[in-house]
């Protein structure tokens, strides 16, 4: 049976096949030692035996080719799998054979490493320099598209209606070739050429007046002139001011969300400050409002209460208070302890200060209606320990409330206000009492954002009386102008601090913190180049010295004798017939009391020393006897008569 299938199993397989098969296999067969017993067999057997062994042999070979012809057709997916792994075997044999190699290649790797590195470095030095050459190429295209406008061009424009698209390119062109001048500009034309051509670009596209814009143009660079105006567009965040008196932050803010107010901290810079996002009711009209929990207040109001920072138990002077949301302030910082003069000089805002101090619940305050120019003569000088001049002013840093200060406000404005606000200084600093325990301090501030305004005023009062800058007690905002164009200020003046809308995201506004030193007035500087010192009356003896003065003088004369009489009027210069006698000359001398002489031009030098107030007040005793006596006698002629 065994020998029918192998029969069976030579007439399936083809003889070309097997032939190839085995001469492949006898060529990569190596001889072992079975086959050198087997020729050694061979040699002592027969040829017949020989030929016998051979056939088995053959026999077993084909039945070895079956097998594998039967297993190639059965499991033909197997094949690649063998071929892998006889692949995978030489690869094996390549690795034994490369690992000998493997220590002399390291070095090659490495270089391989250090070039590769080399050429990454040096593709992007090529793409950076083609970048720079690609952004220069569209720098030179753009400046060589923009170029001025000539005269017969703006004469069209003035005669048909603005552009606006066109005119907000062109600013932005301008804006670009300023910021790289030496580059961009185009020849034969300055710079000036591009400031006057920008200015009438803006005065046309935002509706400023000449004035104005030139002033904001000197004050800030191009760009970040375009992001104030930008700025002043748009508005500011509405700002709630939680009252302390009546209620805490944390509490209004919970109560409010529930009404449907969309509301968070203002900052870190304020305690009791919220900014409101949106709100699906009025936020003036809640009933936390109407009861005085908090009041509508922007961010940048806070700032000057902040810098004066009142203590309980002082004497606090708002020189200018209504509406009254820096008086309710200042009135929940002291926490409705000591006294609040609250002064207004308009009548009409009297009304709605003392509408909020009623609904903030303050009750420290006095509201007076005078000219803050008058008020130390009123309160008294050097008697309160801390005043606060929210001054009146232009109003250039809150464009964005009302719009209408583009156009209205002009040089003349600007000094008027300046004039007035250095007149309130003043009067501010002589009211505070340099000897005051906690106080001595003023805090002047403006919303507007100009020189003169601001800097200008702080300056001169440090002229004129004896105060000084010192820190406002704020974290932030930007120092003040230590010089401005052809203006030259004191160096202290960099502990101001100026606030911007494009900035800080407030309107903006000026905050100065200034200390009284001691109670003394600076005067003029007189001919020979000294300054003289006043010392500051004290508010009792502020009235009538000049009528006091006066009064006795009367007195003395109507005491006096004719010969009396006349040595008055030669002291005053005066003959007997009243005639102005010639000054005295270098002959006519005074006497001192010591003895020695003096020129009658020094002796008018020497300080004039004033009554006692003993005097002064038996000397008006004396003239009311005489005026009452006066009054007596015509009722006893009409009796006699």
């Amino acid at each position: 049976m065994a020998a029918n299938k192998n029969k069976g199993a030579k007439s399936k397989n083809p003889p070309p096949k097997k032939k190839q098969r085995n001469h492949l296999f006898t060529e990569k067969k190596r001889p072992t030692k079975k086959d050198e017993v087997f020729d050694d067999v061979s040699d002592g057997q027969s040829e017949e035996e020989q030929l016998e062994e051979a056939e088995d042999l053959l026999d077993g070979d084909e039945q070895v080719s079956d097998f594998d012809d039967a297993s190639d057709i059965s499991d033909d997916d197997d094949a690649p799998l063998a071929d892998d792994f006889l692949q995978g075997s030489d690869d094996e044999d390549e690795d034994r054979a490369s690992g000998s190699a493997s220590g002399s290649g390291s070095d090659s790797d490495g270089t391989d490493i250090e070039e590769k590195s080399r050429a990454i470095d040096e593709q992007r030095e090529r793409e950076e320099a083609d970048a720079q050459a690609e952004m220069q190429l569209n720098i030179k295209e753009e400046s060589d598209e923009f170029r001025l406008p000539t005269k017969e061009e703006l004469e069209a424009e003035q005669q048909r209606p603005p552009d606006l698209a066109n005119l907000q390119m062109r600013i932005k062109d301008i804006v670009r070739v300023l910021s790289n001048f030496k580059e961009l500009r185009q020849e034969g034309n300055t710079r000036k050429d591009y400031v006057d051509q920008l200015k009438r670009d803006l005065r046309s596209y935002y509706g400023y007046n000449e004035f104005l814009i030139g002033v904001l143009v000197d004050m800030f660079p191009v760009v970040e002139l375009m992001e104030l105006i930008e700025a002043f567009e748009k508005p500011r965040p509405t700002c709630i001011r939680a009252n302390t008196l009546k209620t805490r932050r944390r509490d209004l803010a919970d109560t409010l969300s529930k009404r449907g107010v969309e509301l968070d901290q203002l900052s870190k810079w304020s305690k009791v400050g919220l900014v409101v996002y949106n709100s699906h009711v009025p936020i003036g009209a809640t009933p936390e409002y109407l009861a005085g929990f908090y009041y509508i207040q922007g961010a940048s109001s806070f700032l000057p209460v902040m810098a004066l920072a009142p203590q309980e138990k002082e004497r606090v002077v708002d020189m200018a208070a209504a509406p009254g949301g820096k008086t309710t302030y200042v009135a929940a910082l002291m926490k409705n302890s000591g006294l609040i003069f609250a002064n207004e000089m308009k009548e009409t805002r009297l009304k709605s200060l003392t509408a909020n101090l009623h609904r903030m619940g303050v009750t420290n305050t006095i509201v007076c209606n005078y000219d803050g120019r008058e008020l130390p003569k009123v309160l008294g000088q050097n008697s309160v320990d801390r005043v606060l001049l929210d001054a009146p002013c232009s109003g250039t840093g809150v464009i964005t409330k009302d719009p209408s200060v583009k156009t209205s406000k002009s040089l003349d404005d600007i000094q008027k206000c300046a004039h007035l606000q250095k007149q309130l200084i003043l009067a501010a600093i002589d009211m505070v009492d340099a000897n005051s325990k906690t106080g001595g301090y003023i805090v002047y501030s403006t919303c507007s954002m100009m020189v003169p305004e601001n800097e200008a005023v702080i300056d001169y009062a440090l002229k004129k009386r004896d105060v000084k800058v010192v820190p406002c007690g704020l974290d932030f905002g930007c120092p003040g102008y230590i010089r401005f164009r052809e203006h030259r200020f004191h160096t202290s003046l960099e502990n101001t601090r100026r606030f911007y809308p494009h900035v800080h995201n407030m309107d903006g506004f000026f905050v100065a913190k200034l200390k009284k030193m001691s109670n003394t007035k600076k005067n003029l500087v007189s001919s020979d180049g000294s300054e003289t010192v006043e010392q500051t009356q004290r508010p009792e003896e502020i009235h009538s010295d000049e009528d006091n003065k006066k009064e006795l003088e009367q007195q003395k004369m109507k005491k006096q004798s004719p010969k009396g009489k006349m040595k008055s009027l030669k002291a005053k210069g005066l003959s007997g017939n009243g005639k102005v006698e010639s000054p005295p000359t270098l002959k006519n001398r005074d006497r001192s009391e010591n003895g020695k002489v003096e020129l009658a031009a020094t002796s008018k030098k020497r300080k004039r020393k004033f009554p006692s107030k003993e005097e002064i007040s038996k000397a008006r005793e004396e003239k009311r006897k005489a005026m009452r006596g006066k009054k007596k006698q015509p009722k006893e002629d009409k009796s006699g008569i």
